[in-house]
């Protein structure tokens, strides 16, 4: 389950060590720790980190298709919680050591900026392939925080993008070796850190106003057969 700590003006929410599918438990670990971080005063900023060769690999397919009848609660607490992260009033960025996948990617980049090691992990959104079509919510989520030429790539292709390949696309704003990865995020969150408080959460949500309100919209997950 999803860890937070403190470093003094930074925050390490630390997703796991396994695939960090998005099971309800696991999502609502995850808000309760963004709560957390809202809560507290002074600078801070909030990493988004995880350990192993997976990031997030997005939704809990098995226990989705298992319960098909709780479907519209599941979609709803993610969109959610895409929302939440995209409005929170404090700097977020998400350092991705390995594969970031599907719903994965969505939560990245709902973080102000994703750090990416270069030489292992893809940046994947294969909802094409799945057969398994964007919400409205979602869809604008990617458009609205990727170039249009590549959300158009992203989501029609299913393209595995590397850590340059993701940098050069503009979805990263960092692809650098593991060592280096975690000490450059969290130097570059804390020059973000004084940012923190009401007035950024009031940029965000004026900002991604769209957004957040199709996010807050029931959504059908159409599964393929």
């Amino acid at each position: 389950m999803p860890t937070l700590q403190r470093h003094d003006e930074i925050f390490v929410l630390d997703l796991g060590d396994g695939e960090n599918r998005f099971t309800q438990e696991w999502m609502s670990s995850i808000t309760e720790a963004l709560d957390e971080v809202d809560a507290a005063e002074g600078p801070r900023a909030l990493l988004t980190v995880a350990t192993g060769k997976i990031w997030s690999n997005g939704l809990d397919l098995d226990w989705l298709t298992a319960n098909l009848d709780r479907a519209g609660e599941y979609v709803a607490q993610i969109q959610d919680l895409f929302a939440r992260t995209l409005s929170t009033s404090v700097p977020t960025v998400a350092v991705l050591q390995g594969h970031t996948f599907a719903a994965g990617a969505l939560l990245a980049l709902a973080h102000d900026a994703c750090f990416m090691r270069v030489d292992r992990g893809y940046f994947c959104l294969p909802e094409v392939d799945l057969g398994i079509p964007f919400s409205p919510g979602m869809s604008a989520l990617i458009q609205a925080r990727l170039i249009h030429p590549t959300a158009h790539e992203a989501m029609t292709t299913g393209r595995r993008y590397g850590g340059a390949e993701a940098l050069e696309a503009r979805i990263v704003a960092a692809a650098l070796p593991l060592d280096e990865l975690l000490p450059a995020a969290t130097k570059f969150a804390q020059t973000l850190a004084p940012k923190a408080g009401p007035t950024l959460r009031t940029i965000r949500t004026t900002m991604y106003r769209h957004v957040i309100e199709l996010l807050a919209q029931p959504a059908a997950l159409d599964l393929p057969a």
